[in-house]
């Protein structure tokens, strides 16, 4: 039996490619969010880089977050194509390189609000 502060800790993924020039950025927001909303979580960085190890993980492009397994993007649908290149995201700015922290900071939020 697991105790309730394992139950509360999250399942954090930063999924990247090499090449991606907006994984730092991406991986320094979703720091500054954890220790603010998670403090503790650790990020599992998964370098998709690899064609095999990107369509295995259903990678979507660089960078994707996902929380307990799911995309923090809340009008993610899958493309179905998983070839390692850069992702882009509609966010209130127009299009953008990385997601917005809020819907880290949600993805976050509503995992807690069903632990």
């Amino acid at each position: 039996m697991s105790s309730p502060d394992a139950r509360r800790t999250p399942n954090i993924e930063l999924l990247w490619f090499a090449d991606c020039p907006n994984h730092p950025a991406a991986r320094r927001m979703l720091e500054e969010a954890i220790a603010e909303l998670a403090p503790g979580a650790q990020i599992r960085d998964v370098d998709a880089t690899d064609p095999a190890i990107a369509a295995a993980l259903r990678f979507p492009g660089s960078p994707t977050i996902r929380v307990d397994g799911r995309d923090i993007d809340p009008s993610f649908v899958d493309p179905g194509d998983y070839t390692p290149r850069c992702r882009l995201y509609w966010t209130d700015a127009g299009l953008r390189g990385i997601p917005e922290r809020r819907w880290i900071e949600a993805a976050l939020g509503a995992r807690e609000a069903t632990s």
